[in-house]
């Protein structure tokens, strides 16, 4: 596949505490598509990064409701993968691609 549909896959790694600390157990977490099937997180990972990637979990955040002065608005529902590579693998989503 090209580079650009693994683009419209992983949209972009989650930098947050959380994302930080799992990362030193090989885990790594990445906003993505929300459409896109583990199997497709799977390929997009191992074709961008160059990675072996071990397992893939994903979980779908659902949208919530907001009201900031006075306005109400609906935030849309993400997804997230957490991405665990094969043991010796190292990725550092911090430099950029």
């Amino acid at each position: 596949m090209s580079k650009e549909h693994y683009y419209s896959i992983i949209k972009s790694p989650s930098i947050t505490e959380k994302g930080t600390l799992i990362a030193s157990t090989n885990t790594h977490v990445f906003d993505v598509a929300r459409r896109a099937t583990k199997p497709q997180i799977k390929a997009a990972i191992e074709g961008l990064f160059g990675v072996k990637v071990k397992a893939v979990n994903t979980l779908v955040r659902k949208g919530k409701l907001k009201v900031f002065k006075g306005r109400r608005a609906l935030l849309s529902d993400s997804k997230k993968a957490y991405v665990t590579l094969v043991d010796g693998e190292r990725l550092d989503v911090t430099t950029g691609l």
